[in-house]
């Protein structure tokens, strides 16, 4: 990221800025806002620790704001016009890089651009016309409880005892000065300004009024409203500018592209305080916590989460800038407790320890970017990790892992856990609860200690390699001897002292498929995806399969809405979280089986496409938690929602590139397209260009050959008549 905005034109290497201003216009939507609550309306740009969980339709900033974690701060400044009674209907065109809200009533007419920038400054760029036959006067307002007092260029306050102890400054400043006491405006006369709130804490009292000048446009800043939202656009579009592009002859494919490059951008992070230190990717913006003023209350997703941080680092190992996934792998070498678990982050405290692939991740980031250094900092923390899951998840009988509570996994209220006790009516009841060795964890575990296994070998410590195979080798041994069902041909959940199998098919079960386990004598697993008595349900793909007793496809259990009605469940609703892993492990099994489900596939990856956009409509991006397995209706409102991944699928098995230690293995899958081009991905320091056009179709882009190609710079390093798979040298081999 651009650290400072004050110089947003000088691109990084190989960025595009006009290809990230043209993003910027591609994802434009009318009207983003909250499902649960109607009127509050969205905003992409966040900054380094400032974001709005919704903003009202007021000129300024009143609504939700939140500083590092969840604050509910509920206003920054507003403009107020003493004569207009009746502002709806408003028109709000919503743009990642900003707001634009717009208002024609019978005694004013009005214009904002609204925006937050990297620095963390609300910032909004106003213009008013006054229609009517009397004077309007428009006056700046602030939050009281803040206990603002002004100063030479504005105005500057404090709110105190926020949650997780910390205070909140902010420093209001606008190039207009009469707007504190009354700007008049007579008839037919208009009048455009800017408001800056600079907003920190523990920040230099004189950086904050800097920062607050500056995007005022009052000290050598941008020249005039215009300018200022210029030089802010220019500034956020760089980093989508140094994303790669992809384009293809599916809108669907082409826009969710776009829209996921977004969803890390918007998720992105630097609190730089306390024991967050490192830039990182948040799981979501949250809306699931309340609402009340300055008292958030309930869970948010504003935090390093381990859980969703592999599947960060799986989609930005891909963009060419790499402090932020860097930042990932430190953030969780922080996170890790006594016992060696990473465990969730705030600024003053470690969480809970959810079950996450941070190891294989890790690895798969260094893959593509090569850096000894940064992997020997972190590795131990890895290594540390598998050996803390066999101290705390192991058992003596084998290498399984033992899941005690079945929210650690970040699957709440899967059915396999009370399978043994015939699926109660109350599930709470400890009574009917059993522990199981759980499919997923043990995967986890093996994709773990293989990673840290390779990445241990890369480093020079060949003893922890040797050690980690092995273990990975037996959890592998396991999972296939004891897991899996020759009958009905799926992997199942274990009971923790028996070993008998809960005969409940979880969507889990296909993560074996996912790491790769599946051999000789597994072929049936992936035809459950395809039955639409199971998995092939209308919003695929269910948690768990639609046959099941106790499948819900809108959440609750047996009737009974356990955690509200947007509350977490895992025993029916569809969930992006493991759409990427079943896609993923469905990729894998289609190679290994002569591509016998590339259709299936790119059916599914466009499903799980679909679901970013409200209504299936394209012109309205909006990721959520869960969705309605039988109807894809969303069941919950955290928009922009950062909790799979999708990226890496089409990079790795549409386009075919999966990396290799020493080369680039290409396959890519069939899933229908005509042509496609990857351009600007950067690995090291070449520069690769994946192109193909099937022979003969029409409609493709009349420079582009027809075939498959890899371009390296100007060398074209591969060239195919169709989508075969090969191995290519890799330019900067481990």
């Amino acid at each position: 990221m651009t650290a400072d905005p004050r110089v947003p034109g000088v691109p990084g290497a190989g960025s595009d800025p006009d290809h990230g201003h043209s993003w910027d216009e591609a994802l434009r939507s009318e009207g983003r806002s909250l499902r649960s609550l109607p009127g509050a309306l969205l905003l992409g740009p966040t900054g380094a620790r400032l974001w709005a969980d919704y903003v009202e339709p007021v000129p300024g900033f009143a609504g939700r704001f939140d500083f590092i974690h969840k604050a509910n701060i509920p206003l920054l400044f507003r403009v107020c016009a003493d004569r207009e009674r009746h502002r709806e209907p408003w028109r709000a065109v919503w743009y990642p890089s900003h707001l634009c809200l717009e208002h024609d009533g019978a005694f004013t007419a009005f214009r904002e651009d609204k925006f937050i920038t990297w620095d963390d400054c609300a910032v909004s760029v106003q213009s008013w016309t006054n229609r009517g036959t009397a004077d309007v006067t428009l006056r700046l307002e602030v939050d009281g409880d803040a206990s603002f007092r002004g100063w030479s260029g504005g105005l500057e306050g404090r709110l105190g005892g926020l949650a997780h102890g910390l205070d909140v400054d902010l420093v209001v400043a606008w190039d207009e000065p009469a707007l504190l006491r009354g700007l008049r405006l007579p008839p037919g006369a208009s009048a455009s300004f800017v408001v800056a709130a600079a907003v920190g804490s523990g920040d230099p009292p004189e950086e904050l009024r800097s920062r607050a000048l500056f995007w005022a446009g009052a000290a050598a800043g941008p020249s005039g409203p215009g300018g200022v939202l210029a030089t802010h656009r220019r500034a956020y579009t760089q980093w989508f500018g140094e994303a790669p592009r992809f384009s293809c002859d599916d809108p669907v494919l082409e826009r969710t592209w776009a829209y996921r490059w977004f969803l890390l951008r918007h998720n992105l992070a630097d609190p730089r305080c306390g024991l967050l230190r490192h830039p990182l990717f948040y799981e979501g913006r949250s809306h699931k916590k309340g609402k009340s003023p300055l008292r958030p209350g309930g869970w948010e997703f504003s935090k390093f989460i381990p859980l969703s941080a592999p599947m960060h680092l799986c989609d930005a190992r891909w963009h060419s800038r790499g402090d932020a996934g860097a930042g990932v792998l430190r953030t969780a070498r922080d996170a890790a407790d006594e016992q060696g678990l990473i465990c969730s982050l705030t600024v003053d405290g470690r969480l809970a320890s959810y079950a996450n692939f941070l190891g294989w991740a890790a690895y798969q980031w260094f893959l593509a970017r090569p850096d000894p250094d940064l992997a020997r900092e972190v590795l131990p923390v890895l290594q540390g990790q598998v050996r803390a899951w066999q101290a705390v998840h192991g058992n003596p009988a084998d290498q399984l892992m033992v899941e005690q509570r079945h929210s650690r996994t970040g699957k709440e209220y899967q059915p396999s856990y009370w399978y043994f006790s015939g699926f109660p009516s109350d599930p709470k009841d400890p009574a009917g609860y059993t522990p199981l060795k759980r499919v997923d964890r043990s995967v986890y575990q093996y994709m773990n200690a293989l990673g840290v296994a390779r990445l241990s070998a890369w480093v020079g410590d060949l003893p922890a390699a040797r050690a980690f195979e092995e273990l990975a080798a037996a959890v592998a041994a396991d999972v296939r001897a004891k897991m899996w069902d020759p009958h009905t041909r799926f992997f199942y959940d274990l009971h923790h002292e028996t070993d008998e199998k809960a005969f409940v098919r979880n969507v889990v079960g296909f993560h074996p498929a996912w790491a790769g386990l599946c051999g000789d004598g597994c072929e049936g697993l992936c035809e459950h995806l395809l039955d639409p008595a199971a998995f092939a349900t209308r919003c695929p793909f269910p948690s768990v399969a639609a046959d099941s007793r106790a499948y819900a496809p809108a959440g609750g259990w047996f009737g009974r809405f356990l955690k509200g009605r947007n509350g977490c469940m895992w025993n029916g609703p569809t969930w992006p979280y493991t759409n990427a892993i079943v896609l993923d492990g469905l990729a894998r099994e289609s190679r290994r089986l002569g591509h016998r489900y590339d259709t299936a596939f790119g059916a599914g990856l466009r499903a799980f496409a679909l679901l970013h956009f409200q209504g299936r409509d394209l012109s309205r991006p909006g990721l959520v938690e869960q969705y309605d397995s039988r109807t894809g209706e969303p069941l919950s409102d955290e928009q922009d929602y950062n909790h799979s991944y999708w990226i890496d699928l089409v990079v790795r098995h549409v386009v075919g590139l999966d990396l290799q230690p020493a080369h680039l293995l290409l396959d890519p899958l069939e899933v229908g397209l005509d042509h496609f081009v990857l351009d600007g991905l950067r690995l090291g320091g070449s520069a690769l260009r994946v192109t193909w056009r099937r022979p003969g179709a029409a409609g493709a882009p009349s420079d582009l050959e027809p075939g498959y190609h890899v371009w390296e710079g100007d060398r074209c390093v591969h060239r195919a008549a169709t989508l075969s798979p090969a191995r290519v040298p890799r330019s900067d081999p481990w």
